[in-house]
């Protein structure tokens, strides 16, 4: 285990104890890239989601961008506002599952825990696909790669999220500067450009012509377009689901970082939304020869394809790749609310050799590799499911906030209920506008898997709540009579092994069943050839019980079932008394030497245990083998 161990501790740092945890929670430097990304990064593909609509328009279409982001950043501002009550009222995380569950009923919380699920997985795979979709635009020779590139990508960020919060957010503090720094830079730059040429901007260099007009404008179509560009606000939510990372004082610093994220989205946003329509640009058809994004044309435009250019576009691929990273750092955290709850494997509530929640991420990769290999890693087939679950989320956790500020009351009581009944109406109704305007292109998918995750969930929790009321009991100890066990031995050839079990066997009961399975292609030495030998006269010397030599015959080169059978017939004939089974097992000084043995032992437990009544217990008896 020596070089297994020290290549984890090289791939994924030294196992850190619980006192540690302290010292890895996060502040407002590190929240931003941490939880922001995915917020942040939606300002590279939601406009371009908008316009990719708007391409039948031709450049009619390009004016309509602005209105569209600008009713989106509205949308944004109170959203932004609910998740800043949201987070001062419960501190613990979980965001809308957690208020859905304590305000609306479990079941709404359930809906709301698999909407954000599904959110998560599929910004990951939105995310990464994205941001493989901005590289592939600066260097197209990679176009054939895609999915190739977006799988490693997951690879890569599931291996920093395992290495712990501390060090992710660290590692991704420095793109997210250069991401928000240069495009910063490209927005400032034409702005001012596009003020000081009366707004009409000349581009650096030329720029893919606007395809003709082949439809009029209609309101379905902008409805559409609308829906495509909500894909901005995903991300919003996260930082209320992760309150509990945070140093102390967690709610304030966790307000902060919100602020900070939503300020930065809205300035983005608007700038990218202003630009396109002063330079003229529209979208191009993504995975089409050719292909460029409208953040690619737009850093064209503005600053030419110089080294700024491609250090622009190096940070915009890094953010949009590692905005994955929200997901990573969200999705591992509802697994565990939802498996404290009973409503996943307990396993996923807990933490792994870094302290942070291991089974979660490794599930999420998983997930996210699979919906990337299926949609073959482009972004715009991903956009369609996308943001159903965000808005499903959003509009339960407004709604839960009023319930809550119901119950509550206290100062300023009546206030919060106008926000968050504000903040539910916009986005129920934006959900509704999503869910219809894309249920054709793909977001029937969300529709149908929302409920089957709903349906999981409820039936993880119903198989543990009959767990619990079979096992729970007050009753006092009831005392058995003392007995002995009837104790069966899984005998191979006279071993070191066997008589390691056999002398466990002596201890444990005066009736014992030596068991050893014949077969006419086996070359197992027959025990009862040297019974007396070996332990008949033994026993009868030390004056003890001689155990009983049961030799099965099977035609059908079966070792299991002849056994298994035994034991069973055994158990049935002797109802009032526990059969313990003995299983020698050779434990190996190497794990790969275990490749060289049969390993009977695992699979007789196996079957034993789901044929057997409760009255069998297996038992293992260890030989060690050594250099």
């Amino acid at each position: 285990m020596g070089p297994v161990m020290s290549l984890l501790d090289r791939l994924l740092g030294k196992p850190l104890s619980t006192g540690d945890e302290g010292d890895h929670h996060i502040g407002l430097a590190s929240g931003i890239p941490v939880l922001g990304l995915d917020a942040l990064s939606s300002a590279a593909y939601g406009p371009e989601a908008a316009l990719t609509l708007l391409l039948p328009l031709g450049a009619l279409g390009i004016a309509h961008v602005v209105p569209i982001i600008a009713i989106i950043c509205a949308i944004l501002l109170i959203v932004y506002f609910s998740y800043r009550q949201t987070i001062a009222a419960y501190p613990g995380g979980g965001g809308s599952y957690t208020v859905a569950s304590e305000n609306l009923g479990p079941k709404f919380g359930l809906v709301a825990g698999a909407a954000l699920a599904l959110d998560y997985i599929l910004n990951a795979a939105v995310g990464i696909s994205a941001g493989v979709g901005a590289l592939v635009s600066a260097v197209p020779v990679l176009l054939p790669h895609t999915l190739a590139l977006c799988l490693l990508i997951v690879g890569l960020i599931t291996l920093v999220n395992l290495r712990g919060l501390k060090e992710s957010g660290l590692i991704f503090m420095v793109p997210t500067l250069a991401f928000v720094g240069t495009l910063g830079i490209v927005i400032g730059v034409g702005v001012v450009k596009a003020i000081a040429s009366g707004g009409s901007p000349t581009p650096v260099e030329p720029l893919p012509p606007i395809p003709p007009a082949i439809e009029a404008a209609s309101v379905w179509l902008l409805v559409k377009a609308f829906a495509s560009g909500c894909t901005a606000m995903t991300g919003v939510e996260a930082v209320s689901n992760a309150v509990p990372i945070f140093r102390k004082p967690a709610i304030p610093l966790a307000q902060r970082t919100l602020t900070a994220i939503i300020a930065l989205l809205i300035v983005l946003l608007a700038g990218v939304a202003y630009l396109c329509k002063a330079y003229g640009i529209a979208a191009t058809e993504p995975g089409a020869a050719g292909y460029q994004s409208v953040l690619s044309m737009l850093i064209t435009a503005i600053t030419g394809r110089g080294v700024f250019y491609y250090v622009t576009m190096g940070s915009i691929v890094a953010v949009l790749a590692l905005s994955a990273n929200t997901s990573f750092a969200d999705f591992p955290r509802l697994c565990r609310v939802l498996a404290e709850d009973r409503y996943l494997p307990g396993s996923f509530a807990e933490r792994g050799r870094r302290l942070v929640f291991s089974n979660g991420i490794i599930l999420l990769a998983i997930l996210a590799s699979v919906l990337l290999v299926a949609f073959g890693g482009i972004t715009d087939k991903l956009i369609p499911l996308f943001a159903i679950g965000a808005f499903l989320a959003f509009t339960l956790s407004q709604a839960g906030m009023v319930a809550h500020w119901r119950k509550v009351r206290g100062p300023g009581a009546r206030r919060f209920i106008l926000v968050n009944a504000l903040g539910a109406i916009a986005t129920g109704l934006t959900l509704i506008v999503v869910t219809v305007s894309k249920f054709g292109e793909g977001a029937w998918l969300t529709v149908v898997i929302v409920p089957l995750l709903f349906l999981f969930f409820s039936r993880v929790n119903k198989h543990y709540r009959s767990v619990g009321a079979q096992l729970a009991t007050i009753a006092p100890m009831a005392m058995p009579e003392r007995q002995d066990p009837i104790v069966v031995l899984a005998a191979g050839t006279w071993s070191m092994m066997t008589q390691r079990g056999m002398k466990f066997a002596l201890r444990l009961s005066d009736e014992i069943h030596v068991v050893q399975v014949k077969t006419e292609t086996s070359t197992t030495e027959d025990f009862s050839d040297n019974w007396d030998l070996l332990i008949a006269s033994p026993a009868r010397r030390a004056r003890i019980a001689e155990p009983k030599l049961v030799t099965l015959t099977s035609a059908y080169r079966q070792f299991f079932t002849p056994f298994v059978d035994y034991v069973v017939k055994l158990s049935d004939e002797n109802p009032e008394r526990d059969i313990a089974v003995v299983i020698p097992d050779l434990i190996m000084s190497h794990w790969w030497e275990g490749i060289f043995h049969n390993n009977r032992g695992a699979v007789l437990r196996a079957l034993i245990r789901s044929r057997c009544s409760d009255r069998v217990v297996v038992i293992s008896t260890l030989f060690h083998l050594h250099d």
